[in-house]
């Protein structure tokens, strides 16, 4: 299975980054947190200090199965002054990579790069203006194909397992979700 990057800048809101890295590990997918600058340990928008895996410069994103972005702020707009980050994205997705980003990244990542002009979306609401070409949907996550968006930490573990249902089946993603005591009953994985 192909790894897939989460990335960290100083701002992100954690209960968004920690919550998608331990859905994805506990259903077997590899996934590495990644700080976009040359230091490992990155502060969260809410005080809690994160340990990354690696840093950007460090790693290869061209073989990824999933490049994911943490909302927050600064964080969001930290992510998209990283020109490394933004410049993995748009080759990515040009390639048809899998892309995933909750709360204000999709508006402040995404949008500017293009990636969600004519796509179905959703982010942090009183962002929308910024997403102005995205066919915008008041719903916690918009799964697509290889495009999922969601709108703020209480739907974190619905956008984790709408990453996870995205790669290995509904299946798998609802086990991961019962063990959780989240129930299948309760998600719709896709818009």
């Amino acid at each position: 299975m192909k790894k897939s990057y989460l990335f960290l800048a100083e701002g992100f809101e954690e209960i968004e980054a920690l919550t998608v890295v331990d859905v994805m590990r506990r259903a077997g997918m590899p996934v590495v947190t990644v700080s976009v600058t040359e230091e490992l340990e990155v502060l969260g928008a809410h005080g809690i200090k994160v340990q990354a895996d690696a840093v950007i410069g460090d790693i290869d994103s061209e073989d990824a199965e999933w490049l994911i972005a943490p909302g927050g702020m600064p964080g969001s707009t930290n992510l998209a002054e990283c020109d490394l980050l933004t410049t993995a994205l748009k080759k990515h997705y040009a390639k048809g990579g899998r892309i995933a980003a909750i709360c204000a990244a999709p508006a402040v990542v995404l949008a500017p790069l293009g990636i969600l002009d004519g796509r179905d979306a959703t982010c942090y609401p009183g962002f929308e203006e910024k997403c102005d070409k995205a066919v915008m949907r008041d719903t916690p996550v918009v799964a697509l194909d290889n495009l999922i968006t969601a709108n703020g930490p209480a739907s974190a573990l619905r956008f984790a397992l709408s990453i996870v249902a995205n790669s290995l089946g509904e299946g798998i993603a609802n086990e991961v979700g019962s063990g959780m005591l989240f129930y299948p009953k309760e998600v719709n994985f896709y818009f």
